[in-house]
């Protein structure tokens, strides 16, 4: 049966001027209709469209009309079909991140690259960090913390000198963002199956930030963050190019 594709495009004119390359020597459908569904901008514009369709069962084609496109293939017009059908899935396992803010109101999110909680004031955070239940750092002090998946390992958690984690493997990254103490802490990788929780200690002084992904939570007074193993997204790449081997790459990158 014939692969049905559809196509979406950022608002940004290098995107829009792609969309309207394909449109000429394409017949696409409409989202709710496709198999497939192409998503032309960067990384950003990937997980808006990963957010946007999670549970729909399209697989996403991500190409790069954006800066970095480490999610995205390479912007080719021609051949677009026999490159789908050709490609690589890789399944990403979104985060599930609950925060309590401050008035014990829960607000709850998801990321496929990290939950990050920052401070939102020039105190640095003092957090606590328990994993499974268990405490496991009565005291961090830094500018905050981040939990990462192995697809997002090489963003955020890799700007703060966090661990690349490769991307079949079962594990998650947590990791300090600018540690003050102790000082030489560097994070830690924990099984996929950990319930990690934060804790902000002292919430009225030191008022804390919880992202996931694009979703912003404030006045944080505890975040739990676990992997959601329900169902994945499903990403596709070219062979010979694949997240896996992005991933790789990075680690020997200079």
């Amino acid at each position: 049966m014939k692969t049905k594709i559809a196509c979406v495009a950022s608002k940004s004119p290098v995107a829009q001027e792609g969309l309207s390359i394909l449109l000429e020597r394409y017949d696409f459908t409409s989202p709710e209709d496709a198999d497939v569904l192409v998503a032309l901008g960067g990384d950003g514009f990937m997980l808006d469209t990963l957010h946007k369709y999670y549970g729909k069962q399209l697989k996403i084609y991500g190409m790069n009309r954006g800066t970095v496109g480490f999610l995205m293939n390479e912007f080719k017009p021609h051949d677009l079909i026999e490159r789908i059908d050709l490609a690589m899935e890789h399944h990403l396992y979104p985060l599930h991140m609950s925060v309590t803010d401050t008035d014990g109101v829960v607000h709850t999110a998801r990321a496929f690259n990290e939950v990050a909680l920052v401070r939102y004031s020039q105190q640095a955070s003092n957090l606590q960090i328990v994993i499974d239940g268990k405490v496991r750092m009565e005291k961090l002090i830094s500018d905050g913390v981040l939990v990462c998946t192995p697809a997002g390992s090489t963003a955020y958690n890799m700007s703060v000198r966090g661990p690349v984690i490769p991307i079949d493997a079962d594990l998650l990254g947590l990791t300090p963002i600018s540690p003050f103490r102790p000082r030489g802490w560097r994070g830690a990788l924990l099984p996929y199956t950990a319930v990690i929780e934060v804790k902000n200690l002292d919430p009225v002084k030191r008022p804390l930030g919880a992202s996931a992904d694009s979703t912003e939570i404030k006045n944080v007074a505890s975040v739990v963050v676990e992997a959601v193993e329900a169902e994945a997204a499903t990403v596709l790449f070219d062979r010979g190019h694949t997240l896996e081997d992005r991933i790789i790459n990075e680690q020997f990158a200079v």
